[in-house]
Order: structure tokens, then sequence, then C-alpha cells
């Protein structure tokens, strides 16, 4: 991380002094006029308002019905790639730190040697749970709660000093059509009764399945329920079970199936249980079971092993369904291209599933994610309303694949073992239950999603010349040597979350130094030419990597290259006092043996440049002289902005 631009102050350095002239939040009291209002702190909210929270001159508030921040329970699976997501938060090292790591899985069945009343379970297989080369952080698991306090945490240590207004629930919102620069108005009622309306440019709705936001739209969640209950509890328990502290499936004989989930800390542990189908017309069905009862089921599912439950962290029980939202914002089919959207919904709000898989979570906070620098960039003037189309075009297509697989998923989960003697009664043996798992390992990692070309993700036509960043799919990070001080780091893990492109310029063959080298070219006309994006995109009051932050990857040992004889534009004045950025320059990891060249298929003959979004998407893949093809990619949804507001 840098600090100390703009002068050295004592302190935490990731601790920002707030912005000059900011309203403070949190206090009960809301101003009638907002650039932004979130609704909910669930995970889409606390991940959206977190990117916002480093916009300072974009006023930003969060409301939460409930009276304070989650404390237990809910999703706590978290995929590799939204370890990625809050390494750009700075969170990811406490993440790894605090999680259970998820390495491998094992998978029981029914032990052939006995029957009858005897009949138990067996190990029947143990895997890798996430595979070699998908990423270079853990499948960990951490408490909700933990993962949206990181996030809020970061909120109020941001130079905006974000913090929600809790026991304030919003009963409804309008887009009024003359509604100037504020159209959309939002109805809050708070705890004690008293009601109050807010005036806003944007509103997010992040409250849950039941949302408010979404009901006032008149968007309706489609989908079935399964008529299929689980019950899930976190315990701390004593058990002769020998995996109890690795991810485990089991299908009982003895009838329903487990999901074992280690959790944080060494000995809490998270049962799913499989209390059976459900009669769709008895309405209350799911309200019968009880704890004691899911305690049962667990322990029947691990006959022949005991399990005691010593103490009860959080309990539930929830009925399989898939659910998605018609769309994702209030504009109408009918009415798309005729104005942009001023409304619009995130995580369950839009799309509800199964908790087995992991993915409610890590799904909602991509939705945040995704749609928080498009948020940030029109509100600064960077880019045009119509920007904000994308989000919906983008998610809904995201959250429509997580449906699919959900279903599939949770079926496969709750199928019951196959029997040999009666193979007409169907079900899933061990076995394939096990290839389904180890199958599913891409999308349950978080790695599945991937953009269509579009106003936002080009099209593959050079993809030959980095074949290991595949546009339209996250930016996978590897090894490299920052040039200026030999430190090695993850390429990927310099990019924060903070709004700003990024365009990672790797150099063909040649001499980098040389002014005709093709790294040098592309310097120059970053840097000179009247097309460049980076000239025609940030304002002069701006720093130079403002918009966007430029880094050049070299192909020769750190050691054989200085940094003051590349090109200045990658050494960038910053700051009141004009200081340089020595961080922008990276060479292969040539002693740990990591050459990213070698390891992305980076064409060393012609060199490359890879654009990504500031969320983490391959957004283009270009020869390095495609200087033109460069300029109209960002011509197509950026404007000139006069300054950074």
């Amino acid at each position: 991380m840098q600090f100390y631009l703009d002068g050295y102050r004592p302190g935490d350095p990731e601790n920002y002094p707030a912005a000059p002239g900011i309203e403070p939040s949190g206090t009960g009291v809301l101003p009638e006029e907002v650039d932004v209002l979130i609704v909910g702190t669930g995970p889409a909210g606390v991940v959206l308002a977190a990117q916002l929270a480093e916009f300072p001159h974009i006023t930003t508030r969060v409301v939460e019905r409930r009276g304070g921040p989650l404390e237990i329970g809910q999703a706590d699976g978290v995929a590799c790639r939204t370890v990625e997501m809050f390494n750009a938060f700075g969170l990811a090292e406490k993440l790894v730190r605090e999680g259970y790591w998820v390495n491998e899985a094992t998978f029981w069945g029914p032990d052939g040697t006995h029957g009858g009343s005897t009949a138990g379970i067996t190990r029947t297989g143990r895997v890798q749970d996430v595979a070699d080369g998908l990423s270079e952080y853990p499948h960990v698991i951490v408490n909700q709660a933990r993962m949206q306090e990181y996030l809020l945490e970061k909120m109020r240590t941001s130079p905006s000093r974000l913090e929600p207004e809790y026991g304030v629930e919003v009963t409804g919102v309008k887009v009024l059509p003359d509604g100037g620069d504020h159209p959309v108005e939002a109805t809050l009622q708070r705890e004690g009764g008293d009601t109050a309306v807010v005036r806003a440019k944007y509103v997010v709705g992040c409250d849950g399945a039941r949302s408010a936001v979404r009901k006032s739209l008149g968007i309706e969640l489609r989908g079935d329920a399964r008529n299929h209950a689980w019950g899930v509890m976190d315990v701390l328990a004593v058990t002769d079970f020998p995996d109890i502290r690795l991810k485990s499936v089991v299908q009982s004989p003895a009838g329903g199936n487990l999901l074992i989930i280690p959790r944080e800390g060494g000995y809490l542990v998270r049962f799913y249980v499989d209390l059976g189908d459900l009669d769709p017309a008895d309405r209350d069905a799911r309200k019968r079971f009880t704890f004691d009862s899911i305690v049962a089921a667990a322990q029947k599912a691990l006959h022949p092993y005991t399990l005691e439950v010593k103490s009860t962290a959080w309990w539930s029980v929830y009925e399989v369904g898939q659910r998605i939202a018609d769309r994702f914002d209030d504009v109408l089919d009918a009415e798309r291209g005729t104005r942009t959207p001023r409304v619009f919904i995130a995580g369950d709000a839009c799309h509800t599933h199964s908790a087995k898989a992991g993915q409610g979570m890590n799904v909602s906070m991509q939705d945040g994610f995704n749609l928080g620098w498009k948020l940030a960039a029109v509100l600064e003037g960077r880019s045009p309303e119509s920007l904000l189309d994308t989000y919906a075009e983008e998610r809904r297509v995201i959250a429509q694949e997580l449906i699919d697989f959900d279903l599939r998923f949770s079926t496969m989960m709750a199928a019951h073992p196959t029997d040999p003697a009666h193979p007409e009664l169907g079900g899933v043996d061990p076995a394939e239950k096990q290839r389904m798992f180890t199958e599913a390992g891409r999308f349950t990692a978080g790695f599945a999603t991937e953009y269509t070309p579009g106003l936002l993700t080009g099209s593959a036509e050079h993809q030959s010349v980095a074949t290991g960043f595949p546009v339209g799919q996250r930016f996978y990070s590897a090894p490299v040597v920052r040039l200026a001080d030999a430190k090695p780091l993850g390429l990927g893990h310099v990019a924060q979350a903070d709004g700003r492109w990024r365009i990672y310029a790797f150099a063909g063959a040649g001499d980098p130094t040389s002014p005709d080298s093709g790294i040098a070219q592309l310097a120059a006309f970053l840097g000179e030419s009247a097309d460049s994006p980076v000239r025609r995109f940030t304002p002069d009051s701006a720093d130079p990597d403002a918009v966007f932050d430029v880094r050049a990857v070299l192909q020769q040992e750190h050691r054989e290259l200085e940094v003051e004889a590349l090109p200045a534009f990658f050494r960038p004045a910053k700051g009141p006092f004009g200081l340089k950025d020595y961080e922008k320059v990276f060479t292969p990891d040539l002693k740990g043996g990591r050459d990213i060249f070698d390891e992305r298929g980076i064409d060393r003959e012609r060199g490359a440049i890879v654009v990504v979004r500031p969320d983490q998407y391959v957004a283009a893949v270009l020869p390095l002289d495609a200087h033109a093809e460069l300029s109209d990619f960002f011509a197509a949804f950026m404007q000139p902005a006069a300054a950074l507001v």
C-alpha cells in the first residue's frame, strides 16, 4: 500500500483523515438529499458502501432496519474469488488469517459390510477442495457478520467516515418524473414510528428476499420452492466422527444427508442437516422443526459415530428454493434505452437459492462490486448515465447461471444413496456425488463468471497475445518483482477498490529502455498523444493515474534494469509535492521460478496490453501497438471530465 503522498502523519496509515467538509453519518440524522441511498447492510450493501466511501464528494448514506450490525449466523463460505476481491479493499490478509481453510473435502456413504439396524457410514473418497491453478488464495470459512464488520470498519476509516443509520427501514421508493437532480423519493420509518422522506439521485435495495425496494418497483421474485427442508446449526460438539475438522459430505443409509463445514477458531462446526420433504399443502411444516429434531437427525445420519452438542451459537431451518427477479432495476423492458435506471436491487433482493453451494454471500458481494464503481464513474462525470444499464445486463445473467447451478447442486446434495438391491428406487452413489462435487469446483470457487462481449468487454480477437488472461473473466494474478525496490508480490494485488481502470502493459522483445521499443512507444502515446485515453479522460487537476492505473511488466530480470532508464510516464509525479511514484514497473519473479510471461501465455515477441475493469475482470486484450483500439475502447463509455469532484 502507498501513503504519505500528501505529507507525513502519525498513527495507522490506513485510517485516512476525514475529507474536509464531510457531514457525519450514523448519527440518526439523515440529510434531505443524497447522491446514493443504500438500503440494507447485507453482503451486497456493505461492499457497495465500502467502495463509495472512497469518494468523499459523493454523498452516500446507508440505512438498516435492524438496530445494529449483524452479530452471528447466516452465510459463512468465502469463495477464493471473494478473497481476491477483499484484497482490493486491503482485507485479504485479515480474512485469511482468521478463517478456517477448506483444504480438502471427504465423502461418506453407506458401509456395505453391515446391514439392517447396524448399517452405518464409511469414508468413500477424499479430494482437494480447490483445484491447483485456480487462485493464489484459499477457500475459507468466516462468519458473515465478521465479513461485514471488516467492510464496516473500512467505511468508518475512509475519507467519508461512512457509518450506517441503524433502526431505519425503507417502506417505499418511487421515481418522480419531474424530480430534477434527485428524482428518487424514499420513505423511511424509524424504530419509534417516525417517518421521513429522503430524495436521492440513486437508490440501491440490498434489503433481502422480502425487499421493500423491490416491491416498490413492482418486481416479482419468480421460481419455485423445492418443498425440501434443511436444518443448519453452528455448534460446539464432542464427536468420534474422524473428519469433523474437514469439509464432509455424508450420505447415510439411515436416511438423510449431512454437509459438515468446520468453522473458524478450531472448535466451532456447522452442520447442514437434511430434514426431508415437506407437504406443499402444509404451510407451517417447516416451523414445527425444533433444534432437538435437527440434532437427532444429525446423530442418526452419523451412525455409528456419536455426536453430543455442548453449546449452540445459531440454528435455523430453511426450505430449498431458487428464485430470481424479473429485472434488477426500475427500467421496464419497453423503456430500456429511453431513460437510465435510478433504482437498483442487489443480492438476496433479486436472487435467492440454497445455502450449501456457498454462493449466496459471494455472488451478492460481486453484485455490489459491479455496481459500485459504475455509480462512482457516473456521479464523478467520467462516464455517461447509460453506463448504469450494464449492471442489470451483466448481473442478471450471472444470477440466472447461479440459480441453474444451485438447482443441480442442491438436488445432488439431497439425493439418497443408491441401493444395489433396488436400483429402481434411483438415488446417487457416493462416487457419483464426489464426481459432481469436483466438477462444480470452478463454480463454487467463484470463477464461473464470464462477461460476454459488450460495452465494457471486448472481443477475443487478440486473445492469442495473452492467453492466460481470458477476456471477460477475472484477472488472475501472478508473481512479479517490483523493479524499484525488488519486492516480490502478486501483480493483481496492487489493484485497489478505488474505481480506477487498470492497464497492464507487457513488454515485447528487445530493450525496453530504447525509444523505439513497443513499451516506450505505448508510454509516449499514453502520455503525449491527444488520442490517449489517459489524457482525454483524466482531469487536468487530478493526478496522472487518477482514472487509469497503468503498469508495465518487463521481460528482463530486475537487476538488469534501472527504473530511471525507463520512460518517465512510468514514474508519474503526484500529489501536492510532485512526488514520483516508483511502483509502476515490474519484472518476472525469476528467482522464485515464476515467469509471468510463461504462466499467463504472453506473446514475448509482440507483447500485450491487458485492460482490467475496476471490479477485476479482464475487459480487453490487445497487442502492445494497438493504440487506436485502446483509445476507441474507452471512448465508447467514458467522457471528458472537467474535474474529479
